[in-house]
């Protein structure tokens, strides 16, 4: 993905076509089951954030509660936030089954339903890099915080195999005009510029997400991708024979560039994040 950063177009009815848009696109498929993939390495990096038990938590682009349900498991007070309403229903089941008292709402990073420095932590693991106005996302992001309060977030990096698979999706179907790549969350310089008016002591370190793990082969990946990640999925509909045979060769090509395979078990290895944690001033 081209990591230049385009000038975004700053008009609210631009950026609410493009949040429909992602709202339409994650509630596609299932991503409640192929994130199933990702949870225990979910939470081994939930454990090295090293959250207490009390502590308020927000989780921003919570999904189907891969982060909040384990982090309300070991009793911080979770509120956990995704603008795709069956992901959160999800998380909600998953919190009744464990009779864990997380709040799950229905939202949006750029406008987030809560008070000022409501809260101890907020947390976002590839989730709020995704919104479309990164320094409004900022904003409400201090705002929430309590003086003090940390900020912990997980993004994928430009050259990580997502940020390549996403580049391939984007061959096919372009981002809308002025479009902020999602990535540069994962550039340090992009978020050391974002975050340094409101934040201090921020602190950046790249990471390899860890135990993301399929028991397939990359064409059975693919497959999984396919029905079950939305932008993958919607990348596929609508499109010619041509055009559907160019992302199966590529994104074929990434999955096996960035895994290896033992035993059956074909792992990513190219799972490239940028851990960033900072204080709110």
């Amino acid at each position: 993905m081209n990591t230049q950063v385009s000038p975004l177009i700053d008009q609210t009815v631009s950026a609410e076509r493009i949040k429909a848009q992602h709202k339409a696109t994650w509630e596609d498929g299932d991503y409640a089951r192929f994130a199933a993939y990702m949870q225990e390495g979910a939470i081994e990096v939930l454990q090295n954030w090293r959250i207490e038990p009390g502590t308020q938590v927000l989780d921003v682009g919570c999904g189907a509660g891969q982060t909040a349900i384990p982090a309300a498991r070991i009793g911080a007070e979770v509120t956990g936030l995704d603008l795709a309403e069956n992901l959160v229903e999800a998380a909600r089941g998953r919190a009744r089954n464990e009779a864990l008292t997380a709040r799950f709402d229905v939202g949006d990073a750029e406008r987030l339903p809560y008070q000022e420095r409501s809260y101890d932590t907020l947390i976002s693991m590839f989730g709020a890099m995704f919104a479309p106005r990164p320094a409004q996302v900022v904003r409400e992001f201090a705002r929430v915080l309590k003086p003090g309060g940390r900020l912990i977030m997980a993004n994928w990096t430009p050259t990580s195999m997502p940020a390549q698979m996403f580049k391939a999706v984007a061959d096919v179907i372009p981002p809308a005009p002025g479009t902020v790549p999602p990535v540069l969350w994962g550039a340090e310089e992009a978020v050391i510029e974002r975050l340094q008016e409101d934040f201090t002591d921020i602190q950046l370190t790249r990471r390899l997400f860890p135990r993301w793990c399929y028991p397939f082969d990359a064409e059975e990946l693919l497959h999984l991708f396919r029905t079950c990640f939305g932008p993958v999925k919607r990348a596929f509909e609508g499109r010619n024979r041509e055009q559907q045979a160019f992302l199966r060769r590529a994104l074929t090509a990434i999955y096996e560039a960035n895994s290896s395979v033992d035993n059956g078990i074909l792992t990513i290895t190219g799972g490239e994040f940028l851990e960033v944690i900072a204080t709110r001033r």
